[in-house]
């Protein structure tokens, strides 16, 4: 039962992060990239202050997964870092400890423009 509980709590979280998404899309006049970045900021203010790992120990995958989670991952290896080797940790900690998901995303985005094909949108005739 408590696997269960653990898959119910990383879904009403993660649903909960992508609803006021949804909301702030819906109700505010933000681009979605604009929302998208505030979703990082958001992350590395309540990584930083401690706000949430809480989050990330009930919700696990709900609380990482979203944009959000990316900022929190950002903050926390800074924040490693700077224990570690002073303040230049500050410059490479987010780097070192965001690292491998940011050379899958390289990659995969990579492998996708290989296999598909681009182009405009819009309907030249």
């Amino acid at each position: 039962m408590d696997m269960f509980m653990e898959y119910v709590w990383a879904f009403l979280i993660g649903g909960l992060l992508c609803a006021i998404g949804q909301v702030l899309i819906d109700l505010t006049k933000l681009t979605p990239a604009r929302i998208l970045t505030s979703y990082v900021v958001a992350g590395v203010i309540l990584g930083a202050l401690g706000l949430y790992e809480p989050i990330v120990e009930l919700a696990g995958g709900g609380a990482t997964v979203p944009l959000t989670g990316f900022g929190y991952l950002l903050s926390k290896g800074v924040r490693e870092a700077v224990d570690q080797n002073g303040i230049l940790g500050a410059f490479m900690g987010g780097f070192t400890n965001a690292a491998v998901g940011i050379a899958a995303a390289i990659f995969f985005g990579l492998i996708a423009a290989l296999v598909f094909k681009s182009g405009s949108k819009i309907n030249e005739t």
